[in-house]
């Protein structure tokens, strides 16, 4: 996930083509992505992130990897508002969940063999809260957004220790933190 300076993944506008990677930076995500086996994201992130099923190849080996790495990838959906409508995704290795508590969360980690990402704020905002994240990882981008949608819910608490801090080519720093 892509953070502003001032900590949102999307300015007030819903934009956040300020932190769109180069190639070079794109390919150092790849690396970061290679072992998650399951995605958990929201709907706003899942159609965000569906041109990667379809991507066609050809335009850089960066995004070219991080498509196969995506197409090999679980996802599950959590959406209540598709679930109301009675909309499914019509993508290949994805289910729908109506939303995402810590307990299913839990259930999705147990049923997976390898690494679970929880991506976008709004879906990973209960797993925050409640403490069940062991690892949060985000890349900070030279961007002030002013206003959004933020990063981190409102009223989390965490004591976290960096595990690793990575400068980035385009002026973007990648950031690891785990609990102590």
């Amino acid at each position: 996930m892509s953070c502003s300076l001032d900590g949102y993944v999307a300015d007030a506008s819903g934009d956040f083509d300020w932190g769109a990677p180069d190639d070079a930076v794109h390919a150092f995500i790849n690396g970061q992505v290679r072992d998650v086996r399951t995605f958990v994201v929201g709907r706003h992130m899942f159609e965000a992130m569906r041109v990667w099923d379809t991507w066609e190849t050809g335009q850089s080996d960066a995004t070219d990897e991080f498509a196969e790495i995506w197409r090999g990838i679980d996802k599950v959906v959590c959406s209540d508002t598709l679930v109301a409508a009675g909309s499914g995704v019509d993508a290949p290795r994805t289910t729908l969940e109506p939303r995402l508590t810590p307990e299913r969360l839990a259930e999705i980690a147990a049923g997976t063999d390898g690494v679970v990402e929880v991506s976008g704020p709004t879906t990973a905002a209960g797993a925050l809260l409640a403490g069940v994240v062991e690892e949060l990882t985000v890349r900070v981008v030279p961007h002030v957004a002013g206003g959004g949608l933020r990063l981190l819910p409102d009223g989390m608490q965490a004591d976290l220790v960096r595990a690793e801090c990575v400068p980035l080519g385009d002026g973007s720093v990648f950031l690891r933190y785990t609990r102590p």
